[in-house]
């Protein structure tokens, strides 16, 4: 189901359908996070996304206090361009043999990720207030903030040091 489908009639409709879209997301993301901590040589970078890892799982549980609040199925619709990004992330990892140029390019990977998220969660948010659904919307902000604290994170350890390395 694309974005612009006859399902989507209202707006509810549409926030519905972008909660699914970013819950299929987030558990993409789950079965990348791993992979992607196995390949990085960098301690920092490593820690970092060990730790968010561990956010994202609480992400999920907050997407699915979302769907009970709303009374409706917790369930994923096919989010095209998440598989997209992680479809990318993982050629690039595959085609880079020297440790500190992948390393570089798991940050932008990651960093690509946060930056999907980023727009989704910031859309939603602002959609549930829209809505009149505060209770909602405070959850939301809750996982976009961070999503932006994670962005900040990974662009201080590629400027500290990784991209200097790769280079």
């Amino acid at each position: 189901m694309g974005l612009f489908t006859k399902d989507i009639k209202t707006f509810d409709d549409l926030f519905v359908h972008t909660l699914r879209d970013v819950y299929h997301a987030e558990h993409q993301i789950l079965k990348a996070l791993p992979k992607m901590i196995d390949k990085t040589t960098d301690g920092g970078l490593r820690d970092a996304l060990s730790a968010h890892l561990v956010e994202t799982e609480g992400h999920v549980r907050r997407l699915e206090q979302v769907f009970q609040m709303l009374g409706v199925e917790a369930k994923a619709v096919t989010c095209p361009a998440i598989d997209g990004i992680i479809k990318e992330a993982n050629e690039i990892a595959a085609d880079v043999a020297d440790k500190q140029v992948l390393d570089a390019a798991i940050v932008a990977a990651a960093q690509a990720v946060e930056h999907y998220e980023i727009t989704r969660y910031g859309s939603l948010a602002t959609w549930a207030k829209e809505l009149g659904r505060e209770d909602c919307a405070s959850v939301l902000v809750a996982t976009l903030d961070e999503e932006k604290a994670a962005d900040t994170k990974l662009t201080q350890i590629a400027k500290g040091r990784v991209n200097a390395e790769a280079a």
